[in-house]
């Protein structure tokens, strides 16, 4: 049974910070088997890819999340992290991880193979 649980979400005020988490189980996620990913979505509105990360370790970032959000992989629990900093209300969202079985491993890549519930941010 494949699962990915996400957590960390919460309020915090503009300029905090947050620790996204992402466990991975049921499949082999580990050591970079899998590209991950964690995209946002606000109701009504197009999701938006954040960040990437494939099995060179090398994390991709959209724009908006470049120099303020670090995207990385504890590849021995299965993890995917997102830490989050410099929020503004713009970040307030449903996050999600994602797996994308698909080249390209890209912020923009919307084919997942498996995804979690999603952890809400919010950021006033």
């Amino acid at each position: 049974h494949v699962q990915l649980v996400e957590s960390g979400g919460g309020p915090v005020q503009v300029g905090g910070s947050l620790t996204l988490s992402c466990v991975a189980s049921g499949i082999y996620a580990g050591r970079g088997a899998y590209c991950m990913a964690w995209f946002r979505q606000v109701p009504g509105r197009e999701r938006e890819g954040v960040a990437a990360i494939g099995s060179d370790g090398r994390p991709v970032y959209a724009e908006f999340a470049r120099g303020r959000f670090t995207a990385s992989q504890d590849n021995a629990k299965d993890t995917l992290f997102l830490q989050m900093t410099s929020l503004k209300s713009d970040d307030t969202a449903m996050y999600y991880c994602a797996t994308l079985p698909m080249y390209p491993c890209a912020v923009d890549n919307f084919v997942f193979g498996y995804r979690g519930q999603g952890t809400q941010v919010t950021v006033s």
